[in-house]
């Protein structure tokens, strides 16, 4: 007992040293316990990696080849890190032949697009920015038409991975998030993406998965890590510095095409082959009975209803945040945020927008549409966020091209959101 007590004594006559060793044991313990949990689940991804590549072949057929852009400065310079430890031994362990191939510079990854030679699959390991690169540099080439119906599989290792909420199950956890994203890849499971072409007259085509920005949301969002010294305040603080300059109303003059009806999907299964009786039958028919061909019909002209809009933000967005929700027609949407807002409220839904940034605030008003064109001033438009990339904005035409590329989703997730529908 007498030790118990010149222990307690020592710690009180010792306080700040005791709460300083509390403190590291503390969070030393913590981070010990995280990486076991870290260890646990990288195990139990590779264990499952390791049943795909224990799965025979034939002697005509090869080893999957895939191809992973990996953007070593996403995530703060950790991308490489996170895809060694986490991502690569899952695919080595699967038996696919991996090539992977490193970013050097912001850009770059469109050009490599234009190079690369065709694969199984290609794999995106990076965050928003080096998706819409790949994305972009795949759609500018020559033989984009066949290029495109590679499988796309999605890494999220950026410090910003808005489509990775479309494809993977959500988690706090980056490891688990990457394993889950790495699998999903290997299972083959796929859906089709919506993909915008935004193409202006001095420029090459842009394409994005998510959707362009323009306005008083967008500007504010791109000044928030300036006052990154206010903490958790720094949202709401850019919000309130920018509403000094109260109003900041966007105008310009929009054209639209109306939405095109989808047409049905095509069946996954082969039909069988029929007996070579029917086939004699059929060709002797289509001989003697030739069929009639249909006169060409002349394509209707498109008809564009234009209005001149005044607004806080202009949002064009596909609708890949469910991609497997059944449409009955191709679409994006046009979202017009209302420019009566008072500074509390631009103030209150600009720091919901900065967490949510493709979502709409309650009295905007939304356009259903398939193509637009958006004509800017000449000058002081400013800038558009497109899939969260800066770009210098300017009259651009917006196309929607449907369900253009496949990206890898992963079961759980598929199921989830069809469940929402």
């Amino acid at each position: 007992m007498a030790r118990v007590v010149k222990v307690f004594q020592t710690l009180r006559n010792h306080w700040k040293k005791s709460t300083f060793a509390v403190c590291v044991l503390s969070y030393g313990g913590h981070w010990v316990y995280g990486k076991r949990c870290d260890n646990v689940l990288l195990r139990e991804a590779c264990i499952e990696a390791r049943a795909f590549g224990h799965q025979l072949i034939g002697p005509q057929e090869h080893l999957k080849k895939a191809i992973v852009i990996l953007n070593p400065a996403a995530c703060n310079r950790k991308a490489n890190k996170l895809f060694e430890e986490n991502a690569a031994p899952i695919l080595h362990l699967a038996g696919l032949e991996v090539k992977i191939v490193k970013t050097d510079y912001e850009g770059q990854a469109k050009k490599l697009m234009e190079l690369t030679d065709q694969t199984d699959m290609l794999i995106i390991a990076g965050g928003d920015g080096t998706l819409q690169e790949v994305i972009t540099g795949l759609l500018r080439r020559a033989d984009e038409e066949t290029f495109s119906k590679i499988p796309i599989g999605f890494i999220p290792l950026g410090s910003s991975n808005s489509l990775s909420q479309s494809l993977h199950l959500v988690s706090d956890n980056k490891v688990q998030h990457i394993t889950s994203a790495t699998l999903s890849i290997l299972k083959g499971e796929t859906v089709p993406l919506d993909v915008l072409q935004i193409k202006s007259e001095k420029e090459q085509p842009v394409f994005a998965l998510l959707g362009l920005r323009w306005g008083a949301f967008r500007d504010v969002a791109s000044s928030i890590n300036k006052y990154w010294y206010l903490g958790p305040l720094k949202t709401r603080a850019a919000h309130w510095f920018s509403s000094l300059k109260w109003p900041q109303i966007h105008q310009a003059s929009l054209s639209y095409l109306a939405p095109v009806p989808r047409p049905p999907d095509l069946p996954t299964e082969i039909p069988p082959r029929p007996n070579l009786l029917y086939r004699i039958y059929r060709r002797l028919n289509n001989y003697w009975n030739p069929p009639i061909e249909e006169p060409s019909k002349e394509p209707e002209p498109e008809r564009w209803e234009s209005k001149d809009i005044s607004t806080l933000e202009l949002t064009v967005s596909t609708h890949n945040k469910n991609p497997v929700k059944r449409r009955e027609e191709d679409s994006m949407v046009i979202t017009l945020d209302s420019e009566s807002l008072t500074v509390g409220q631009f103030i209150t839904e600009g720091t919901k927008k900065a967490l949510n940034p493709m979502e709409s605030i309650e009295d905007a008003s939304q356009i259903e549409a398939s193509a637009t064109s958006l004509n800017l001033p000449e000058e002081g438009a400013g800038f558009y966020d497109i899939d969260n990339e800066e770009y210098e904005a300017m009259s651009v035409e917006v196309r929607l091209l449907p369900r253009k590329l496949r990206f890898f989703c992963s079961a759980e997730r598929r199921e989830q959101l069809a469940q929402a529908q």
